[in-house]
């Protein structure tokens, strides 16, 4: 009888073809989460031409996805550990693929921000599963890699989102963007099959020759036998509610502390998606068409998040967590010096980097702070408590911006959030972080015990 560690083999394992199939669907699913969140905005004056509607009302049918985000965030976390990660999945994506395009098919206010709102639920709920997913299933030397690399997704989607716009809604009016996003509905019955269920869940309701499977795909060094026992941290048997797990085993400040660097991030990545155009062009700066500064934005957001990745698997991601903050409150408070246009562009992708960029990273250390079986939960409440600033930022900067304030006073508003984030990550206990204590935990068991292929000692 062997008892076998599903975290150290998980760990440890070198990445393979299993890996990178994992890593290609949980993007591509983040691609479609970002061209859905995206859309409204690329298409959003043709939506008020065509519906008749003015400003304030076109806000408040924008903000209707936050809140379907924010609801969808917390909920679908805690529903991803409680009937597996894959049909959570599913769930998430055809929500988000089928109410945005039946937000197309809507013709007033009220219905398109009703199916803008369950729309809101599948984006917001999806993100913190993905990540969930992608955490437990990569090698930890290439984990905050393969988290970021995934998540960057997101900055694709937006891309994808402003690419086809344009052409499609000129081509075939607004609603043709909108009903695009029906296609990633076709390719859930293909994304069941190929991502693996969650092993601490497989673990609980006992399906151990599926687990088996798993295991042997994810490190091919591992051979089943009959006598085989899979063992899970004290952390992950725990039977506790799902959101109390979150302030257990000295977490509980740590986890506010998240929160807040959370809540600070998504208001500076949405204060600047809804002003910085406003603010830069009430400055005399020309930043050219909407595609080109959609696409600036993105793609600094996409270096950020793989380079941040990058790092936080060579160096403490605290610490890089760190840095990106200070980097964010640093270029978003240059974007109100005036400069030549080149440096305006370079300071947005700068922006990107360290906003859009900085939220894919500190997911990623949500994804390493909890334990497996409260990882869903634990990113699901962060992300949900970050929507809250994204809900507010755009109307914090609007009434700011309405005061007739000096450029240089709205960034700084826009960058304190920055500063405040960064006194948040460093009063997070990084030694409560389950990666941590995991890794403590095996290196304490020592190499002697036969555990270093993860297969564990004949009994």
């Amino acid at each position: 009888m062997r008892h076998i560690d599903v975290h150290h083999l998980a760990d440890e394992a070198r990445f393979n073809g299993y890996h990178g199939r994992i890593l290609l669907w949980c993007a591509l699913i983040i691609i479609f989460d970002g061209y859905d969140l995206a859309v409204a905005g690329i298409a959003l004056p043709s939506i008020m031409k065509a519906m008749n509607v003015d400003a304030t009302s076109a806000g408040f049918m924008v903000s209707s996805a936050l809140f379907g985000m924010m609801f969808g965030a917390i909920v679908m976390g805690m529903v991803a550990d409680s009937i597996g990660r894959r049909k959570a999945i599913a769930i998430c994506v055809l929500m988000f693929s089928l109410f945005t395009a039946a937000a197309g098919l809507t013709h007033e206010p009220i219905s398109f921000s009703v199916t803008r709102f369950l729309a809101g639920v599948g984006i917001g709920g999806v993100m913190p599963i993905v990540v969930a997913q992608m955490t437990e299933y990569s090698p930890r030397r290439l984990r905050g890699t393969l988290v970021t690399l995934m998540f960057s997704g997101y900055s694709v989607g937006g891309m994808l989102a402003a690419l086809l716009g344009k052409g499609l809604i000129e081509s075939y009016g607004w609603q043709s963007v909108f009903l695009a996003a029906s296609v990633p509905a076709l390719l859930v019955p293909f994304a069941m099959k190929a991502l693996p269920e969650s092993m601490p869940f497989l673990i609980r309701r006992g399906r151990l020759d599926t687990l088996k499977q798993v295991l042997g795909r994810l490190s091919p060094d591992y051979v089943a036998q009959p006598g085989d026992q899979f063992g899970l941290p004290g952390t992950d048997r725990k039977q506790a509610a799902p959101l109390s797990r979150l302030f257990q085993d000295g977490r509980g400040f740590s986890t506010v502390m998240l929160w807040v660097a959370f809540f600070m991030c998504l208001f500076m990545v949405y204060a600047l998606s809804s002003w910085l155009a406003k603010l830069m062009a009430s400055a005399g700066y020309s930043l050219g068409s909407a595609l080109t500064f959609v696409l600036v934005l993105n793609f600094g957001a996409m270096l950020g998040a793989i380079g941040g990745g990058w790092l936080a698997d060579r160096f403490n991601i605290k610490y890089v967590l760190v840095g990106m903050y200070a980097l964010a409150a640093v270029s978003i408070t240059l974007l109100g010096v005036k400069v030549p246009t080149p440096v305006l562009f370079v300071l947005v992708g700068l922006a990107g980097a360290s906003t859009i960029g900085t939220q894919i990273v500190t997911y990623a250390y949500a994804g390493q702070f909890y334990p497996m079986a409260a990882r869903g939960t634990g990113i699901g409440w962060a992300s949900g408590v970050g929507r809250s600033g994204a809900i507010l930022a755009p109307i914090v900067i609007g009434v700011l911006v309405s005061m007739s304030l000096p450029l240089q006073q709205n960034f700084m508003a826009i960058a304190i959030p920055a500063v405040i984030a960064v006194i948040a990550v460093l009063l997070i206990d990084h030694k409560k972080s389950a990666s941590v204590q995991q890794q403590a935990a095996m290196h304490s068991k020592g190499r002697s015990t036969g555990l270093a292929n993860g297969a564990g000692e004949p009994a």
